[in-house]
């Protein structure tokens, strides 16, 4: 058994942003740039791609990573995680959403040091203070509140916390979720709960189930591809660094 498994969820199909993980940016394929990123941590012991097309496989394989073909009806990301962790055992396994070409493999490390320091802890992610109220009133963004101690209290697609404030300070969720390997098994076993489909998120089926929900701030630079100005945003991104 291995400590750490990571697996990049990889679905061709997409209704916003079509053929997403081989769109290319800046010359290199979404994928391939967040598979480069992932495989630079330095606690992650195996990293898998996860997809249901051989196009995505053939381009990873080219450059010398594994892959794992998974069916194509499964429904979540995470159920497409759970997949390929049933098949490698480990302590720990680490989804690294295929839509995300900054990913820090030192934030990666940090996810994974909450688990082993905290057993208590079914899931750590990630929490990146939003910049501005045009990307807190963005849907695609999921926003997040948690403790003074980093405990998820919720997740929303709406503006949360609520505030005519301009200074109030917000987070968003980032695509990566640390999960101890039993939390995410169970999680798959649930079905979707009430808040998790009022929201389209999957987090709040952990929550509803009592799980515990680390956050852990970061400052790293996110660029999230979900939809063509994604695409526009990242590559003005690249230009100006």
């Amino acid at each position: 058994m291995i400590e750490t498994l990571a697996v990049i969820p990889s679905r061709y199909g997409s209704t916003r942003l079509p053929g997403k993980p081989l769109v290319k940016l800046s010359g290199k394929e979404l994928i391939l740039r967040t598979w480069e990123g992932a495989r630079k941590s330095a606690m992650i012991d195996r990293l898998i791609v996860a997809t249901d097309h051989e196009g995505i496989a053939a381009l990873i394989e080219k450059s010398g990573g594994e892959v794992m073909m998974t069916p194509s009806d499964l429904a979540t990301g995470n159920d497409r995680v759970a997949y390929a962790a049933e098949r490698v055992p480990s302590r720990f396994v680490v989804n690294v959403q295929g839509d995300n070409p900054l990913v820090a493999p030192e934030l990666l490390d940090l996810l994974i040091a909450a688990l082993k320091a905290n057993p208590e802890i079914s899931l750590a992610v990630p929490a990146k203070r939003i910049e501005n109220e045009e990307e807190a009133e963005r849907k695609s963004v999921a926003k997040m509140v948690f403790d003074e101690n980093g405990r998820a209290l919720y997740f929303s697609r709406s503006v949360i916390p609520f505030s005519k404030d301009p200074e109030t300070v917000r987070f968003k969720h980032i695509g990566i979720y640390a999960w101890r390997r039993d939390a995410l098994f169970e999680f798959a076993s649930w079905p979707q709960s009430v808040l998790e489909k009022a929201e389209s998120l999957e987090m709040l089926r952990l929550l509803e189930k009592g799980g515990i929900i680390r956050c852990i701030e970061t400052d790293a630079d996110v660029i999230e591809i979900d939809t063509p100005e994604d695409v526009a945003r990242f590559e003005a991104f690249m230009a100006g660094k």
